[in-house]
């Protein structure tokens, strides 16, 4: 009876032993990982991941998740992004994947927080990829963002840029404003609403996603939309080093260094610019020198976190605007009082930045940034010198879940800043010609302390696998405390503290998806923009407590398809923004302005993007490009100063932009591009009575590429701008006004033909 007893209890130890060394070996072999966009960090799911040994596979998870039992070589592959090859070891591995410049209606899109592919989005959305920016040089970002429908840049000289959307910050004199910006999730629009982007260096940018209209209620539920900046990501599992010199036509000379490490788990990017040009016109010299950081660490698999980081030097001379004979027959010239007081602004600007992403489990995760900036800037000008300080905290948390059908993300955003500003005389003109700007008494002293928060709340239903149905709010309060730091008998104070009534801006969205080739969507959206303080003072230094914020209403319908086995793509929308209580800068005096609500302005407006390969060979590769905007912004009722301007054409936007072009590649590396541009006529005056006259921009570029060997690539190229010569106005002020006789300013003179060349050198270590 002993026998099979001790025969059994062997046996027995024996299977318990293999289970274990099982059990023991299975986990030493297993492999967990996560898929992410490498540009914006967005996971990837439905991903494909084959071994490239037996041919098994299995698809990434909702969260970019997933496991394999074998190490080896694998392959990654998603319809949008480009195939990738890695050796997988056991451990937990994150896997960037790039997209797909040709596919990206495939594409995962981040602008609203909830994750999915671009022919899914409810709203119009266009992205702006590293092989666009690529196509002229780094140094006008006016080239990159006009190519994109709808928007329409601006620019007098490269420190003197104003950016509108669908007509939406069109009226603002000076800068941007109306619109959103992000820098990965960092706010650009400062407490004032102004938006500042071209400070930023454009080689250290991989792409922007452009919500066009209030569609983004995450975002602030801005009247033109949203710009999100997303830098060049860092790399895990590689260490690069890339320089970039490049120089060209009024004396510019530029240097990139670009530096990327990464391990497994951790990654840091730094890239350093540094550009100078003389500038095409007098008083126009620019100077600034930029610091872009970006790092990512995967803690585990449930956590991560990314600091950002970016600084700016800037000092940049202004040539302003001049009149109609000086543009005709001197477009070189500055103003003369801006040239005599050399006016310039030199500042420093910073932003720092930490994200914290946060898995719960595959249905719930939380993300949660907290940022801080500061400027500081000192600006000589004709009629006095600013001094700035701004300094701003800030921080955003939302919550992503997924039930079933069901996505949504629920959270807030809370900004502060506080802005103090001086004006000193500016004794220019009692000193020898060329002395430039001479710093006088102070006259006026002012601390604003500008606060709000947004609460939001967007979900996506999908009722069916082609159907999602979207509904979002967005809570907006904004209020301030201005302290007039300078009261005397002939200044009164002008202190004092106003909060907006609260906003809700509603969003109701639907998109469907017809076949894989062809979506259609519409959506509802609700927006709004606060004046400035500036726009709340009145003439006798009170507050006008009765001004009120811009709101309205966006009404669209559009369409992303494909056809020709991918090689045409067409997306097209048409949309109807309705704006109330239209905020108009009226003029007081030499730079000063009172804002009024003085009516309705309605925007009617078509977009249109056409892509389609010509030509898809080993060899060689043909691409061309359209993009077409066509505007019909009217005033609905305005009447100001007793002026009835209702039914005029939108002031300071152009009736209808055209960009085509074509791209040529080949497999030796010689590459070519060719861009056309055409602008329609700009009303300069409310009244009508004065347009700009449009013009026509062809831009070339040649280059070569080549991978010199296993770890160095070189790119050379060479480019023209304005190859015709042609004689236009880039950025016009809107109904200047001549003081003690002068003619009226309005015209910012465009650059004539110019050319840059550069080399471009990238090691792998």
């Amino acid at each position: 009876m002993i026998q099979p007893n001790l025969y059994i209890l062997k046996k027995t130890v024996s299977i318990v032993i293999s289970f274990i060394c099982i059990s023991f070996t299975y986990a030493q072999q297993t492999i967990k990982g996560r898929i992410i966009d490498s540009e914006n960090g967005t996971s990837i799911p439905n991903t494909t991941v084959i071994n490239s040994q037996n041919n098994t596979s299995v698809i990434s998870n909702n969260s970019g998740e997933f496991e394999v039992q074998q190490t080896g070589i694998y392959q990654f592959t998603i319809t949008g992004y480009q195939e990738k090859n890695e050796l997988l070891e056991p451990g937990y591995t994150i896997i960037q994947l790039q997209l797909n410049p040709s596919q990206l209606n495939e594409v995962i899109v981040n602008t609203n927080h909830i994750p999915q592919k671009l022919k899914k989005a409810n709203s119009t959305i266009d992205i702006i990829t590293s092989k666009d920016i690529e196509r002229g040089n780094t140094t006008n970002l006016n080239d990159v963002l006009n190519r994109v429908p709808g928007v329409f840049m601006q620019s007098g000289a490269l420190n003197t840029n104003k950016i509108s959307i669908r007509g939406i910050g069109s009226r603002n004199l000076y800068g941007t404003s109306k619109i959103r910006a992000y820098f990965q999730d960092i706010p650009l629009t400062s407490g004032t609403g102004e938006t500042t982007i071209e400070d930023f260096e454009l080689g250290s940018i991989s792409r922007f996603e452009i919500i066009k209209g209030a569609g983004s209620s995450i975002y602030g539920a801005g009247l033109g939309g949203t710009i999100h900046l997303i830098p060049q990501s860092a790399f895990l599992n590689q260490t690069t080093a890339a320089s970039d010199i490049s120089f060209g036509s009024f004396g510019l000379i530029k240097g990139i260094l670009n530096i990327n490490h990464g391990t497994d788990k951790n990654s840091f990017r730094v890239i350093h610019s540094n550009t100078h040009s003389n500038g095409y016109r007098d008083n126009n010299s620019y100077d600034r020198q930029t610091i872009t950081i970006n790092t990512n660490h995967f803690l585990s698999n449930k956590d991560d976190i990314s600091f950002l980081a970016s600084y700016v030097d800037l000092k940049g001379f202004i040539p302003s605007s001049i009149n109609e004979n000086a543009y005709k027959n001197n477009p070189k010239s500055a103003a003369f009082t801006w040239a005599q007081s050399k006016g310039h602004e030199d500042s420093q600007r910073g932003i720092l930045g930490a994200s914290w992403n946060h898995q719960y489990n595959s249905n719930i995760k939380q993300v949660t940034s907290v940022f801080t900036s500061f400027k500081k800037a000192y600006e000589p000008r004709p009629f006095d010198i600013l001094t700035e300080n701004i300094s701003a905290i800030g921080i955003r948390s939302r919550v992503l879940g997924t039930f079933k059908k069901l996505n949504w993300t629920l959270g807030g955003e809370f900004f502060k800043d506080s802005y103090k500003s001086i004006n000193f005389e500016n004794l220019y003109q009692d000193y020898p010609a060329g002395s430039g700007s001479v710093e006088g008494d102070k006259f006026s002293d002012f601390k604003e302390k500008r606060n709000y928060y947004n609460l939001f709340f967007e979900t996506n239903y999908n009722p069916s696998e082609k159907t999602t149905l979207s509904f979002g709010l967005n809570f907006n309060k904004t209020s301030y405390n201005l302290i007039d730091r300078f009261v005397t008998d002939e200044n009164p104070d002008q202190s004092g503290a106003y909060s907006f009534k609260g906003i809700l801006s509603p969003k109701l969205g639907i998109s469907h998806v017809f076949t894989n080739n062809i979506s259609a969507y519409s959506n509802i959206s609700h927006g709004f923009s606060p004046p400035t303080t500036a726009e709340t003072l009145l003439p006798d230094g009170l507050i006008n407590t009765n001004i009120k914020p811009e709101t309205g209403w966006n009404f669209e319908v559009g369409t992303r398809s494909s056809f020709i086995n991918n090689r045409l793509q067409l997306n097209l929308a048409l949309y109807r923004l309705y704006i109330q209580n239209l905020l108009v800068a009226r003029r007081t005096g030499n730079d000063q302005f009172i804002g009024v609500n003085a009516g309705r302005t309605l925007h009617d407006g078509l977009e249109m993007v056409l892509k389609y390969q010509w030509l898809q060979a080993d060899f060689f590769s043909l691409n061309h490009y359209t993009s077409f905007t066509l505007n019909n912004f009217k005033f609905k009722e305005f009447i100001d100063d007793g002026n009835n301007f209702s039914g005029n054409k939108l002031t300071g936007v152009p009736s209808n932009v055209l960009n085509t072009g074509i791209d040529f590649d080949t497999k030796l590396g010689l590459f070519t591009t060719i861009n056309y541009q055409y602008v329609g006529r700009i009303p300069m005056t409310d009244s009508n009575s004065l347009f700009s006259d449009s013009y026509s921009l062809t831009n070339i570029k040649l280059g070569y590429k080549n991978q010199i060997n296993k770890n160095l690539k070189l790119n050379a190229y060479f480019g023209l701008d304005n190859i015709f010569d042609k004689h236009y106005a880039s950025q016009i002020l809107i109904n200047a006004t001549g003081f003690g006789g002068a003619a009226p300013r309005y015209y910012y003179p465009g650059n004539p033909i110019n050319y840059y060349t550069g080399i471009n050198l990238s090691y792998i270590f």
